[in-house]
Parts: structure tokens; C-alpha cells; sequence
């Protein structure tokens, strides 16, 4: 068995690259943000992140990961959502 310090560090590598995915998830989300915006349509699409809530966890089979992962997931798109209203705060300050 791998000693705590070098399971750690793999650890540390996981959450490195967690991180970058995750910042190219917000810019994803921030350019659709724009999207929106340049067509009036709200931030909020609760049909569509129903749709991704559903999707990830059937990814995992696990049912205790499944509630796990929609939490996580619920999280990354209440940031997403942020990162989007955001943009439409800076826009309106602009306009």
C-alpha cells in the first residue's frame, strides 16, 4: 500500500485538474451567458439543469453517489448561474 504522503499528493493532482475543467466550464458558461443575454432569455433554464441533474448522476450507479453527484452538480451550475447574471449586471452598468 502507497503511504498517506504520495496518496495526497495524487490527490492534489486530481484537484489541480478538477480546477482547470472547472474554470473552462465557467467560461463555457459565461459564453452563454452572453448567448442569452443577446436573445432576452433568462438565466435560469430549470428544465434544462433538471436535464443535467439526471444525466451525471446516471453516470455514477451508485444511488448514494447519485445524490452526491447532484449536489455537486447542483453547486457547479448555482456558480455557472452567477457567473452569467454577472454578465448581465456588467452589461446593464455599461448600457
Amino acid at each position: 500500500m502507497q503511504d498517506i504522503q504520495t496518496l495526497r499528493e495524487q490527490l492534489d493532482q486530481i484537484d489541480r485538474k478538477l480546477m482547470e475543467l472547472l474554470a473552462e466550464r465557467m467560461n463555457t458558461a459565461r459564453q452563454i451567458g452572453r448567448w442569452k443575454m443577446e436573445r432576452g432569455l433568462p438565466v435560469l433554464d430549470a428544465a434544462r439543469e433538471e436535464q443535467v441533474l439526471e444525466s451525471r448522476a446516471a453516470m455514477v450507479s451508485d444511488p448514494e453517489m447519485q445524490e452526491r453527484v447532484k449536489t455537486l452538480f447542483r453547486d457547479i451550475m448555482a456558480m455557472s448561474r452567477a457567473e452569467q447574471e454577472k454578465i448581465l449586471r456588467e452589461e446593464k452598468n455599461n448600457a
